[in-house]
């Protein structure tokens, strides 16, 4: 695991932000067990051979994840937006992560690259 982004989640001025983006980073480690971390753009990204696999991000009333690659995943209704390519979905304070859900997505999503 990379410093830069325990530093980052550690240092988010709201404990559920932490805690959201700590559960979505263990989630991106066992769906992609070789990920690479980085700070880009100011938020945590994961790479897998040096492709953008997924991100994190923090706004003041929710945390997001965004999955890479997305364009072949079968998505469930409602939860994610973005453009084909590009799914997020947001959680809110007192939302937890769905780890049977976002797993497997990030599992597929990342396969080619």
């Amino acid at each position: 695991m990379n410093q830069e982004v325990t530093d980052f989640i550690e240092a988010l001025p709201e404990s559920w932000h932490a805690e959201l983006s700590q559960a979505l980073r263990e989630i991106v480690h066992r769906a992609i067990p070789d990920v690479q971390e980085r700070i880009q753009y100011k938020k945590p990204h994961f790479l897998k051979n040096g492709k953008y696999a997924a991100a994190i991000s923090t706004s003041k009333d929710a945390v997001s994840f965004v999955i890479f690659n997305a364009a072949d995943l079968t998505l469930p209704d409602g939860l994610f937006e973005g453009p084909p390519e590009r799914k997020t979905i947001k959680l809110g304070r007192g939302q937890s992560v769905d780890a049977d859900l976002l797993i497997p997505l990030v599992r597929d999503a990342s396969a080619t690259l």
